[in-house]
């Protein structure tokens, strides 16, 4: 059955974000399965806006929302999701004939403001044969405004209870959406988790030959190099990151660090912040000459770093999860992941989803385990000195890395795509019936 799908996101490239890449690739992977998709998403500079374009079904002009394939994007009348933002969704839900409106949710991806929250209760009272979906791709709660106090939970909640279905992307914010909506009481949404996939396929440019493209960058196979990849925000562990580093060159290593990326996205202040913190503990160390800054490269020169480094150095602030992208663009790509537990874990826990029994429903998927020194090593969180002396082991031990490159790319096959289509489009199917 092929429905007539809207996303809505707060980000889509050619914005840098994560939320922005997935939105891309499922998009894109819907329209192969046979579905009709379009995206609005927010107004960046020398873009065309809804005003200008006028009715979407319209025969494109020059200045028209630009689409991605197949794909019509289109982009707010003004920057940001100001409250006029409310009417121009339902209009241009009602313009294109959308059976669904899907919503990919991250707070900072909308500003942390108060309108995108009221989106799905507005437009059930303009548009109420149109069925409603978000995504949460985190659950943070937004600022909305001074003194919100528990407001602010409340509005991430009422996404979900003003749609029809709620989706999330890991266990455990599929279990905390779940115990907060019951808690509270009153209808629910049908509810499931459905995992993201890597954004970034593993196809570095034609030709491309690891040894050669380090010598290009001026590293020899005497230097060890550690890589880091998105957004540098306060997640992300950067001051791990350079405390390995030090401890590394002091253990007698040529240790380098490359930045693979975007340092900082534009819809989250605190990502400047946090660079401007790495920054600053750079050159207190003595590190910034052994730091590699790549910026934003198109996708295949991002595959070539991340074939290029010795050891993924990802030390999360609150643990490794099957949310974050970056984990899984170098799991497929068959790096050797350092990573670090979820705080609460015991040491020799892996991650792992609970046991079935625990899903209140049977719409779940299960997913596989991520499990230490079998698929990455584990470490814990806010530990650099952990860290470095996982790194000294892989290091030391090429097969032990080699190896944990390989059960990477197995484990990366359980969040192909397609899979994660065919999941939305089966829960659409059982909304639907």
């Amino acid at each position: 059955m092929s429905r007539r799908i809207l996303l809505v996101t707060g980000e889509y490239p050619p914005d840098e974000g994560g939320v922005a890449d997935y939105s891309r690739c499922l998009a894109e992977a819907l329209v192969a399965q046979g579905q009709q998709v379009a995206v609005l998403t927010t107004r960046r500079p020398r873009q065309a806006t809804l005003d200008e374009v006028g009715d979407p079904g319209a025969s494109r002009r020059r200045d028209d929302p630009p689409a991605v394939g197949a794909i019509p994007v289109h982009r707010l009348a003004a920057p940001g999701w100001p409250w006029h933002s409310l009417k121009q969704t339902a209009d241009l839900a009602r313009t294109w004939r959308a059976d669904w409106l899907h919503l990919q949710y991250q707070a900072a991806a909308f500003g942390l403001g108060l309108p995108i929250h009221l989106l799905p209760g507005y437009l059930r009272w303009r548009l109420p044969d149109l069925r409603l979906a978000v995504t949460y791709h985190d659950l943070r709660e937004p600022y909305l405004f001074p003194k919100a106090g528990r407001l602010r939970g409340k509005a991430v909640q009422g996404l979900a209870r003003r749609s029809h279905l709620a989706l999330t992307t890991n266990a455990a914010d599929r279990l905390a959406l779940a115990a907060t909506l019951a808690a509270r009481g009153g209808a629910a949404p049908r509810q499931a988790l459905v995992p993201i996939g890597s954004n970034l396929p593993d196809s570095p440019p034609p030709g491309y030959e690891r040894q050669a493209f380090r010598a290009a960058q001026g590293l020899g196979p005497e230097v060890l190099l550690l890589g880091s990849f998105g957004f540098l925000n306060a997640s992300k562990g950067g001051a791990r990151l350079l405390e390995a580093l030090a401890a590394l060159r002091a253990a007698g290593r040529d240790g380098r660090l490359v930045l693979i990326g975007g340092t900082a996205g534009a819809s989250d202040a605190s990502n400047a912040q946090a660079l401007a913190a790495f920054r600053a503990q750079a050159q207190a160390l003595g590190l910034a000459p052994f730091l590699i800054w790549t910026g934003f490269l198109p996708p295949p020169l991002v595959s070539a770093w991340l074939r290029a480094l010795d050891l993924a150095l990802l030390p999360y602030t609150d643990g490794a999860s099957f949310r974050r992208g970056s984990l899984l663009a170098a799991l497929s790509h068959g790096c050797a992941v350092i990573s670090t537990r979820a705080a609460c874990s015991a040491p020799s826990s892996a991650v792992r989803p609970p046991d079935p029994a625990s899903f209140p429903t049977a719409d779940d998927v299960l997913l596989p385990p991520l499990e230490d020194g079998v698929q990455a090593m584990l470490c814990p969180p806010e530990d650099g000195a952990a860290l470095a002396r996982a790194a000294l082991r892989l290091a030391a031990e090429p097969a032990l890395a080699a190896a944990l490159g390989r059960e990477a790319r197995r484990l990366a096959e359980a969040f192909g795509w397609p899979a994660i289509a065919e999941r939305h489009r089966r829960l659409y199917d059982l909304e639907d019936a």
